[in-house]
C-alpha cells in the first residue's frame, strides 16, 4: 500500500511476513470483537444454566472455552464460527501452554485492549501467538 509521497506504508501483519488480505492475513477488529461476543455469550448461556449465571463462574466457563479451544483446535467456538484460528507467529500450533497464558492475560482484558502495529494485543505478544483469518 502505497501513501503520501509515494511511501510504502506498512499493514497489520507485515512485519511478520503476513498478507494484506485474505486467508492468513491479520484479523480484523470487528471479527475479533464478534468473536468475543459469541464467546462470552455462550459462556453466559452455560453459565446461566449449570451454575446460576455467577459472574465469576461465566468467567471461568469463558476461560475454559478459549483455554481448550485455542488448545487444541487453534481457536475459541466464536473464532471458528467466524472464520479465524491462532496460530504461534512462526505459524505453528499454538499448544496448551500458549493456549493457557494468551487465556488468562485475555480475561485480565488490559493486555487484550493494548495493541500493537499488527494488531497483537499484549495477550498475543506474550503467548507467541496471532489471530488469523481463514
Amino acid at each position: 500500500m502505497t501513501g503520501p509521497g509515494g511511501v510504502e506504508q506498512a499493514w497489520p501483519g507485515r512485519r511478520l511476513g503476513l498478507p494484506r488480505s485474505g486467508a492468513r492475513s491479520v484479523a480484523t477488529t470487528g471479527r475479533r470483537l464478534l468473536g468475543v461476543l459469541v464467546d462470552w455469550l455462550l459462556a453466559l448461556l452455560v453459565s446461566t444454566a449449570l451454575l446460576d449465571g455467577d459472574p465469576w463462574a461465566t468467567l471461568g466457563v469463558f476461560a475454559v472455552l478459549h483455554a481448550v479451544g485455542v488448545g487444541t483446535v487453534g481457536g475459541s467456538p466464536g473464532h471458528l464460527l467466524l472464520r479465524m484460528r491462532v496460530l504461534g507467529v512462526a505459524g505453528a500450533w499454538p499448544g496448551p501452554l500458549r493456549a493457557l497464558v494468551r487465556t488468562v492475560l485475555l480475561c485480565l482484558v488490559i493486555p487484550a485492549a493494548i495493541w500493537d502495529a499488527d494488531q497483537r494485543g499484549l495477550h498475543d505478544r506474550f503467548a507467541g501467538t496471532v489471530l488469523l483469518r481463514r
